[in-house]
């Protein structure tokens, strides 16, 4: 049975610790209010490139210059390089471990076709770099901040690849906010470019024909995809890890209550044994 000194000492130890809970969810929650807000500024402009891209194809329908286009160019996936965006930092419940996992089945599912991983966060580099993973490239310390000029980047450098036919399609691994205390696991194809298949919806009127604003249309949309993909699974770090840091401050409560009660017991134990053995002593002396 654990002393009394053992016991306090425990129940100070688990006290800093809900301390340093608490104070992580505080700073998660401010963070995410910050990141949230980005994520639904974003959002609606995504869809809106996403409206117009279409529709420019719509109104280029048979157009062979349109559908030659090489990010439009579909090719056998033989060539992958998939793009996983991670937490640089822990203590966000299963959020990088469901990350990981889908990037795992992602690259066993293909394993016929020669893959190659772009890292962006830490948690993701670190763990397929112990694994001997060839990584084509890592970005760290870039996901809280999400700049568009890092996005740009990697894709561009996806991008450059894919046009030189060193690459047959190029996808994203993330987590989708959906809420605080929903996140959805999300891999997408960003090249080839996935033209949807619509109608004309809006009548426009364009001043360029229509192969030249998909030559500067199509570049933009694969750096806002990589962008908006930063951006939500910025904001979906932040809700994961304000819900971890919230039950685990719940459960070091619990067991401080716990601990608590122990400790009244043994103090109360103490106390009858030393009555018990003052009582026995004073009767011996009768």
């Amino acid at each position: 049975m654990p002393s009394l000194i053992d016991l306090r000492r425990r129940i100070r130890s688990v006290k800093n610790t809900q301390q340093i809970t608490k104070a992580m969810k505080m700073v998660a929650a401010a963070k995410l209010r910050r990141a949230q807000e980005r994520v639904i500024a974003a959002r609606p402009f995504a869809n809106s490139y996403t409206k117009l891209l279409a529709n420019i194809v719509a109104a280029a329908a048979g157009d062979e210059r349109v559908s030659s286009h090489p990010l439009l160019a579909v090719r056998p996936e033989n060539r992958i390089r998939l793009i996983l965006i991670t937490a640089d930092r822990g203590y966000a419940g299963a959020f990088n471990a469901n990350l990981i996992r889908g990037a795992q089945s992602f690259l066993e599912e293909r394993k016929a076709a020669r893959l190659e991983l772009e890292a962006v966060g830490r948690k993701g580099r670190d763990f397929f770099k112990r694994r001997h993973v060839p990584l084509s490239g890592e970005h760290i310390g870039i996901v809280d901040k999400a700049p568009f000029a890092e996005a740009d980047k990697i894709a561009k450098s996806a991008m450059a690849r894919f046009a030189s036919q060193e690459l047959d399609a190029v996808y994203l691994l993330y987590n989708e906010f959906r809420s605080v205390i929903s996140q959805k696991l999300t891999i997408k194809r960003i090249l080839p470019v996935p033209v949807p298949d619509a109608q004309l919806t809006s009548d426009y009127i364009y001043e360029q024909p229509p192969d030249q604003l998909l030559s500067n249309l199509l570049p933009h949309y694969v750096s806002i995809m990589v962008y908006a993909a930063m951006l939500e699974s910025a904001a979906a770090e932040q809700a994961a890890r304000m819900v971890a840091m919230d039950a685990a401050t719940s459960n070091a409560a619990k067991m401080i209550d716990s601990l608590t009660l122990h400790l009244n017991r043994v103090r109360q134990a103490s106390i009858t044994k030393e009555i018990i053995e003052v009582v026995s002593g004073a009767a011996a002396l009768e």
